[in-house]
């Protein structure tokens, strides 16, 4: 299978996450909301681990693979932690979803470019510009 297949189930999984963090936002306290979010993740994870563990597959580790999927853990437990506060402070799902979504996605299409040295076909860039578009439309009149 290809990666499209798995992007389209994990951009439902997303906004899953997104709708349920607003559900809770209010219910619970916006830090104790992250904890709990990330517990099971981590419960989630580790049975993955294991089960590949357990399946005979070898697993690669490295110094430098260490050290990014750690500061990737620092960036979503920060913007779990944001996700709660924002929907805590009454953005809609509607709204917060698509700008945090959609903020994310021209982040990681600028440090790609920037940093990483990808390159972009027109028609992404198109893309982007649309998403950057989709993102001032939302934002338009929203009370901040």
């Amino acid at each position: 299978m290809g990666w499209l297949p798995v992007a389209i189930v994990t951009a439902i999984a997303f906004g899953l996450y997104n709708v349920f963090i607003k559900v809770s936002s209010d219910r619970i306290d916006q830090v104790l909301g992250a904890v709990i979010l990330q517990v099971v993740a981590l419960l989630l994870g580790g049975g993955f681990l294991l089960a590949q563990h357990l399946g005979g597959r070898e697993l690669a580790i490295s110094r430098s693979g260490l050290l990014y999927a750690a500061l990737a853990g620092l960036a979503v437990g920060l913007a779990e932690i944001l996700s709660f506060v924002v929907f805590a402070r009454g953005a809609p799902a509607s709204l917060g979803s698509p700008i945090i979504m959609g903020g994310s996605v021209l982040v990681a299409a600028l440090l790609g470019v920037a940093v990483l040295r990808e390159s972009l076909q027109w028609s992404h860039v198109g893309g982007i510009a649309l998403i950057v578009g989709g993102i001032a439309l939302l934002s338009a009149g929203s009370p901040a």
